[in-house]
């Protein structure tokens, strides 16, 4: 296979996962945090910072202390619905005819997260209003040098409201959902790349997930991008590459079990054959850099953050980290259903550091260790990635489906931090959602919680936006690419056209 380079090396600002900082989202010391990061091209090159989307209005919004019923407007999209009557500056200090009522208190931790305040409220009266008896006709409260005046925006009714089901069931969602798609697919590149990691994983599996054969020609164009990107030994350890090949892993393998074609399986076996070789199994395989880099993370023996991935082979760093490692386990899985051969050992070990990592209430930690309280809970991308790869394990014992029905439920016990997952928020979206599809009551229970965000994120030009968050990472100018490609995957869910979204292996080609 031959070797090309990573699309955008903002990959190694996307993916950094470190120790989690208690640090509230919204902060007020004096850094411009997340709001003074700005894209350098693309659609949103030319809002002076990184501000809440609020949906197909064409505003851009930021939280600020002096005024926690307010959003602070600091951009309109010129041709949108918000252009000629709101202007960078205005307060929004209400909708739909009701002042917003609750502060906002957007942040990390257990106590701040999720949407309350102005965000939420205006999402609630932004969707009703799209609604055929409202005629889309949005209503808003400004304060505008210290004024208070009535503004009523055209938002239209193309997409109405979504359903009780949504996604499943739902108009909005689907008429999103083909939008989304043909984006992707506009959007890959000639070689049949999307972007980074992120892009390459879930940008081809939505597109695959739709069921649509007129989009497998774009899959196959991405599935031979991965087996170019990837071989059995490679030493671009400055890539971060044990990202790129659980992606290679996932999606190729959901390729095979679609489509039966052959040709994938050798590619596949090379990528099963660097995984193996990448996972950390033995204390010879560290880093000697690592006893100085990061003394506290050596291991102290041979069990520590054994059976794990880092984002290099081996242990480097801080070394093994639950959110790969799970999606490592989830690789085996699938190339597992490909008829690769999957030594259960190691297999058992990626599964057995995720056990390590996971407290009482299903919730996984940061590594192989157990992290704050029995019950406590933070963000849930590292949860859905073990969960779903519990959920597919090849396996016969029970012991597997246990964990990921406890995976899934604690996702859908505590639903409000899933936008404002470590890292790479977005991807750890993905897997929530696919974790607590395992359980419908808890995917129930995360989609209806975080209703405002997908009509908050929704762009004019039908693209989805990724919203501010706590680890102010990857932002950027694909940064619609981003979210666009991970809402299309969580809304073709209810297919189940893939293994991961509850396709059996029987109705497997």
């Amino acid at each position: 296979m031959r070797i090309g380079p990573l699309i955008h090396s903002v990959v190694s600002i996307v993916l950094l996962y470190s120790a989690i900082p208690l640090a509230a989202q919204v902060h007020y010391d004096g850094n411009e945090s997340p709001w003074g990061r700005q894209a350098d091209s693309g659609p949103d090159a030319q809002v002076p910072g990184w501000f809440y989307n609020l949906g197909v209005t064409g505003l851009r919004a930021q939280l600020v202390e002096e005024e926690p019923r307010a959003l602070l407007i600091r951009h309109v999209f010129e041709g949108s619905p918000a252009s000629g009557k709101v202007e960078p500056g205005d307060m929004i200090v209400g909708a739909g005819g009701q002042m917003f009522r609750e502060p906002h208190r957007n942040g990390y931790g257990e106590s701040v997260f999720g949407a309350d305040g102005p965000i939420s409220e205006m999402a609630t009266v932004l969707e009703e209003c799209q609604s055929i008896n409202s005629k889309g006709q949005l209503s808003l409260t400004l304060k505008r040098d210290g004024k208070i005046n009535e503004v009523v925006l055209d938002v239209g009714t193309k997409y109405g409201t979504f359903s009780t089901t949504y996604p499943a069931g739902c108009p909005k969602s689907e008429r999103i959902l083909e939008q989304l798609l043909d984006f992707l697919v506009k959007h890959q590149d000639e070689h049949g790349s999307f972007g980074d990691p992120v892009h390459n994983t879930f940008a081809p599996l939505a597109l695959l997930a739709s069921g649509e054969a007129k989009y497998l020609p774009a899959v196959e164009l991405n599935v031979r991008y991965h087996s170019r990107e990837t071989r059995t030994k490679d030493n671009r350890f400055e890539d971060l590459l044990n990202w790129t090949y659980m992606s290679a892993a996932i999606v190729m393998s959901e390729y095979y079990l679609a489509t039966g074609e052959q040709w994938v399986l050798p590619e596949l076996q090379e990528v099963h054959d660097f995984l193996a070789k990448s996972q950390y199994l033995r204390m010879s395989q560290i880093n000697p850099k690592a006893k100085v880099s990061h003394p506290d993370s050596y291991p102290k023996g041979p069990k520590e953050s054994h059976g794990g991935w880092g984002h290099n082979p081996g242990f480097e760093g801080y070394g093994p980290i639950a959110m790969l490692t799970g999606q490592g386990a989830l690789a085996y899985s699938l190339m597992h259903r490909c008829g690769i051969k999957v030594n259960r050992e190691k297999h058992e070990a990626a599964y057995n550091f995720l056990k390590r990592g996971t407290g009482q209430n299903g919730y996984v930690w940061y590594g192989d260790q157990v992290g704050g309280p029995p019950e406590g809970w933070a963000d849930m991308g590292r949860t859905g990635a073990a969960g779903i790869a519990n959920f597919l394990s090849p396996y016969p014992e029970p012991v597997y489906r246990e964990r990921s029905l406890s995976h899934a439920r604690v996702i859908g016990e505590h639903p409000q931090s899933f936008p404002d997952t470590h890292g790479s928020p977005p991807m750890g979206m993905a897997y929530a959602a696919l974790a607590a599809n395992v359980d419908p009551d808890s995917f129930r229970k995360l989609m209806d919680d975080n209703r405002w965000w997908f009509t908050m994120a929704h762009c004019t030009d039908g693209s989805f936006y990724y919203q501010p968050n706590r680890d102010n990472a990857g932002y950027g100018s694909d940064a619609r690419m981003t979210a666009s490609s991970v809402v299309a995957f969580i809304f073709a869910i209810p297919r189940h056209s893939l293994v991961i979204t509850g396709k059996s292996i029987d109705q497997s080609r």
